[in-house]
């Protein structure tokens, strides 16, 4: 999944989406589980605005702080109805200032 979010060449977000979209719905059976991970500054606050995102999806967290403790990488397992609601996720965090998805 990481090289769908990272591969970012598309002329405009909506193409992005577009192209994310199709991919979703031809490599994921929805609804599922669906694995998101974002890495951000290990900051309190800038975590939980991701926290907040996820507030009405039932779902499932790992974090790992890097090895200077300078970054927070985070694994959200979250129930997800389809590709849009996937996608809507993605562009709520992408919001947040500082948030690299993957």
């Amino acid at each position: 999944m990481a090289n769908i979010i990272e591969n970012q060449d598309h002329k405009s977000s909506e193409d992005f989406y577009s192209s994310l979209k199709e991919k979703l719905e031809a490599t994921h059976y929805f609804p599922e589980d669906y694995q998101f991970k974002f890495i951000v500054l290990n900051e309190e606050r800038k975590i939980t605005e991701i926290y907040r995102v996820f507030d009405d999806l039932k779902f499932t967290l790992t974090t790992r702080d890097s090895k200077n403790a300078k970054y927070t990488s985070l694994t959200i397992t979250a129930f997800v109805l389809d590709a849009e609601h996937v996608i809507s996720v993605y562009k709520k965090v992408g919001e947040i200032e500082g948030v690299m998805s993957l």
